[in-house]
């Protein structure tokens, strides 16, 4: 099984609903996951760490999975058969033992981002239905060696501290600073 993440959500047009992309964690490798509107707006909020004024359904199985005192071990997508995905909840508690409950990947993705889970792809899935990221042909700090905007260079320094990339944010800093230099 393949670790991945989910890289971000788009809009599908010819389905007319979206697409999580899941993205290898170490690896160069994503695959396209077609969910519906309601799952990908439930997967948007647990990215952002939204809270409703009232539990969503996605939230409300992670609720019962906790006061069961069960944990949710993994969400493991382990079939592609005729174009749709298969996957399953792993779930673990003294009450319920083991247990291996089918269920959609979009509704897994979100009961999983939900609860800090492990998402995982068989590699076959991976094999068969992923698409390759194009690699950069240079390196994100090489990038930022570059001559773009100062105001850009700002936005980009403000990113990188809000994630804490603090090599690319000093990067950054210095090239603000030297912008700064030239100009005076």
């Amino acid at each position: 099984m393949i670790a991945v993440k989910v890289d971000k959500i788009s809009f599908h047009p010819p389905s007319r609903s979206y697409a999580v992309i899941l993205k290898e964690i170490s690896g160069i490798r994503k695959l396209p996951v077609i969910v519906g509107a309601y799952e990908a707006q439930s997967i948007a909020l647990a990215l952002e760490y939204m809270e409703t004024p009232r539990p969503l359904t996605h939230d409300l199985i992670g609720s019962i999975i906790r006061q069961i005192e069960g944990k949710l071990v993994a969400v493991k997508i382990t079939e592609l058969i005729d174009g749709v995905f298969y996957s399953r909840m792993e779930l673990r508690g003294k009450l319920i033992g083991k247990r291996s409950i089918d269920a959609r990947p979009s509704d897994a993705i979100a009961v999983a981002l939900r609860m800090n889970t492990p998402i995982l792809v068989a590699d076959q899935v991976m094999d068969e239905a992923s698409v390759v990221e194009e690699i950069p042909k240079e390196t994100p700090v090489e990038a930022l060696r570059k001559e773009p905007t100062r105001e850009k260079l700002e936005s980009q320094l403000q990113a990188a501290i809000e994630a804490e990339e603090y090599e690319k944010a000093a990067i950054l800093r210095d090239k603000i600073k030297e912008l700064k230099e030239l100009k005076s």
